[in-house]
């Protein structure tokens, strides 16, 4: 993966990494990404769901989505993804954190007209969602893809940045009285809740019985 100015770390870079294990992790491991763009003098941000195919992201959405169609015209983008796994309390004001793990990537997209690859990229964000789900359920019929926008964003560069650990205090502040550490967070799977249209007899299927969503 390359590696230019625009993933130098310059603030904290000891908790930067740049190796695609590290960042593919922490890709597989979100739900959802935030894709920053620029049009006309105006900046976006926009949250979106997404899945990952190799030092590729999918993205999709509906055929009339702004955001896709600007991309799609191969402007410059940028790709976060940021798990927060616990907030750090210090007995001083200024050194309250987060422990938490972020990859920022930069990339152009490209729209995916053919048929076969557009199943399969959907497919591949169904499987990031909750693995096993696409063969329980209707594929696209042709009308449903026609209104779908699919996209391939080719992550040119990226790098991650991961804070762990306890607060790190000025050294004349450990003796003061007050609680300090960490506030562990974490996303976890409540029980599934049923349609209430769901044909009767339908069993809850063993991929979301034993869902757990924990990053």
């Amino acid at each position: 993966m390359n590696r230019t100015t625009r993933t130098q770390l310059r603030r904290l870079p000891k908790r930067g990494r740049h190796d695609s294990a590290t960042i593919n992790a922490i890709l597989d491991a979100g739900f959802l990404a935030h894709v920053g763009f620029h049009i006309d003098g105006q900046p976006f941000v926009i949250p979106t769901l997404f899945g990952r195919d190799g030092g590729k992201l999918y993205l999709h959405g509906s055929a009339a989505s702004r955001m896709l169609g600007e991309l799609a015209q191969g402007i410059p983008a940028c790709v976060t993804v940021t798990l927060i796994d616990g907030l750090v309390l210090a007995r001083s004001a200024f050194h309250h954190s987060m422990n938490y793990r972020s990859v920022v990537a930069f990339g152009t997209a490209r729209k995916i007209d053919d048929s076969p690859q557009k199943q399969n990229a959907l497919r591949v964000i169904s499987e990031h969602l909750i693995r096993g789900r696409w063969d329980d359920v209707r594929e696209p019929n042709a009308k449903e893809l026609k209104a779908t926008s699919v996209l391939e964003f080719q992550i040119e560069e990226a790098s991650a940045k991961i804070r762990q650990g306890p607060p790190l205090d000025d050294e004349e502040d450990y003796v003061l009285p007050m609680w300090a550490g960490v506030l562990p967070l974490k996303l976890s799977a409540g029980t599934p809740a049923a349609d209430e249209r769901m044909a009767p007899g339908t069993a809850v299927p063993s991929y979301l019985a034993d869902f757990s969503a924990m990053h």
